[in-house]
Formats: structure tokens, sequence, C-alpha cells
């Protein structure tokens, strides 16, 4: 995450965009150097805690930029953590801090079939980075969503296809998307792979993907952006441990 200080955004607008997923779009003061072209982008959303111990600082994804405002978008369930409950009840005029943006995680452009694997929390993400493909792109895209009314509708390239499976429990089965990716047929040629879910669905992928379809771990993109019985910060610190196993592992 870039070491910038946390920025003043504004709330403009709220769209329920399917009964799950809420988007904001943010302006204002924090748009002056803001960089550009950052959708699929992470962003922290900071939550000062009034003095009492470190913000609390949460992970979302820059889901659309315009020139004076961005998109957020924000998974709603009942038991919401601090970021999507402050957004289930956001109005515009509403303020709050957002630092970064990190590093933007997108598919090769070179790539002869793309594979993009993730839930609800990453279908921002998804988006993103369907929305840069260009016309002649092939490829797959498979996504965990808690509800058939929480599908999304994308303008696809031709050559792709979008696969939604219904998990009314999020994480509650880590088998889902590995047992979807394992029944695809697996093309010849340069592939890009983007991968992001929750942390035991994102480690049965990794294996699968690099131990048994044999894909040199640098061509994926794969993250867990969340985990099961966690908070944020349970998650990064068995997210550190997992990188630094995978690493020496890998070394």
């Amino acid at each position: 995450m870039a070491k910038t200080p946390p920025r003043p955004f504004t709330v403009l607008a709220r769209q329920q965009v399917t009964p799950h997923m809420l988007r904001l779009t943010l302006g204002g003061d924090g748009m002056t150097d803001f960089p550009a072209d950052q959708p699929s982008a992470h962003i922290k959303l900071v939550f000062p805690t009034d003095g009492e111990g470190r913000d609390r600082m949460r992970t979302y994804t820059v889901r659309a930029q315009r020139g004076d405002e961005i998109d957020v978008d924000f998974v709603l369930h009942e038991d919401g953590g601090p970021a999507s409950s402050w957004a289930a009840g956001a109005q515009p005029g509403d303020d709050i801090l957002i630092a970064g943006p990190g590093p933007v995680k997108r598919l090769p452009e070179d790539a002869e079939w793309n594979l993009l694997v993730g839930d609800m929390t990453s279908l921002p993400a998804i988006g993103a980075n369907l929305e840069r493909l260009p016309p002649y792109a092939r490829g797959h895209v498979i996504v965990e969503v808690s509800d058939e009314a929480d599908e999304q509708t994308f303008d696809l390239p031709a050559g792709m296809t979008i696969e939604y499976l219904i998990n009314p429990h999020p994480g509650s089965d880590s088998d889902l998307l590995v047992n979807a990716v394992k029944a695809l047929a697996w093309p010849a040629g340069r592939l890009g792979i983007w991968v992001a879910c929750e942390f035991s669905g994102m480690r049965k992928l990794r294996r699968h993907l690099i131990d048994e379809r044999g894909v040199d771990r640098r061509a994926i993109y794969l993250s867990s952006y969340w985990k099961r019985g966690s908070n944020e910060d349970g998650h990064r610190v068995v997210k550190q441990e997992d990188a630094a196993i995978e690493t020496a592992t890998a070394g």
C-alpha cells in the first residue's frame, strides 16, 4: 500500500447493484492528487478510534474511476464489519478517509486465454479486469455468489464466458471454486490467471494450479481477500504466515 497520508473523500451517490452489493461513488478533496487509472487497485478505508488505539483500516477495491470520482463496491451481510456497516448507512455528504491506492493487479495483456476465479469480495476487481479486456480476449470466469440475484452482467468479449456458483453460506465450502476449475478443459498457450477469494479456497486453488496443472506461480495473481471466522486483522496475520511458508517452499 502506498505510504501516503489518508485522503478525505465524500460520498457522492449510492447504488444498490444487487441485493448484497452496494456501490458508493466517492469524490471531493481526495481526488485532487489521486492517481489516474486505478480500477482494480486496493485502497484502505480508515476508521479513526478517537485516540483509543490504532485506527481500524479495511481493504477494498477501486471498482471504477472517472475524472473526479471513484466507485467502491461493498458486500453487505448481517454480521458486517466496520466498513460494510458504515457503507450500509452512508448517505451523500458523509465523509471517509482513504489510504492508498496500492499496486494495481491485472491480467497480463498478452494472455491467449484468461481465467478469473473469485467470490463476491473479489467481484469488484474481477469486474474491473473484465472491462479492460480487448474484444479478441478468450477465457472463462468463475464467481461464487450467495444468491442468484447477486449475479452481475458484464459486456464480455465473444470469447469470454462467465459461470456463477451459488453458495448461500460464503466460505462454508472451500472446494466449490477449485472443483469448478478442475472441470475446465485446459487450453494451450499463454495463460492469464487471476484468483482471489476466501483463504481456504485460495490455498486449494493454488495447489491445484501449481502442483496439478503445472502453472508457473509467477504467471498467477493469487490472493485471499478474507478468512472465514477471522476479522481483517486476524486474516492479515494468517496471510503473512502463509506467504512466508509459500516463499520458503518455492525457494
